[in-house]
């Protein structure tokens, strides 16, 4: 019988986590994805993967947290983090580090053309924020279809809430 890599990586995985090949007593296993969908349904069963957390875009505090930590240590003039996290609603810190990286790109040319180090300023991280869009809009729209036509369980219930499709 023909079985592909990876069922057998599944099974392997399953085994190890259930305890058949050695004792798990005291370990905590995490894991993490952006396609929970996708996720086999054995991996969810009680005593693996049970507990589903749904972890939302940061909010403006945490993404002005966010901007603070990623100015440390750059040529920064006149930042506001509050500003600039007012402007950045639903996007990653993925997406908060795009801005900060575009920005300094374009500081580095002008240094470089000037020949000194010129501190980017929040009007200019503000201006690469109109160029960019939060990638998190189009992980929702997936997420979205698959809470509405496929929420087994309330599998996506936290979904649909932070959605503002269900109370």
């Amino acid at each position: 019988m023909k079985r592909s890599a990876g069922r057998t990586l599944i099974n392997q995985f399953l085994a190890e986590m259930d305890g058949s090949v050695s004792s798990n007593d005291g370990l905590l296993i995490l894991g993490a994805t952006n396609a929970p969908w996708h996720i086999d349904p054995a991996f969810r069963r009680p005593g693996r993967f049970d507990r589903i957390l749904f972890v939302p875009p940061p909010d403006e505090k945490a993404r002005a947290s966010i901007i603070e930590v990623m100015a440390k240590d750059k040529p920064v003039s006149k930042l506001s983090a509050i500003e600039i996290a007012r402007k950045t609603k639903d996007f990653s810190g993925a997406d908060l580090k795009a801005v900060f990286d575009m920005t300094i790109e374009r500081s580095l040319a002008n240094a470089m053309r000037e020949g000194r180090v010129i501190p980017i300023t929040t009007d200019e991280l503000l201006q690469t924020v109109k160029s960019l869009k939060p990638s998190s809009r189009a992980w929702f729209e997936s997420a979205k279809n698959y809470a509405i036509y496929s929420n087994q369980g309330g599998f996506y219930d936290d979904v649909l809430t932070f959605l503002g499709m269900k109370k």
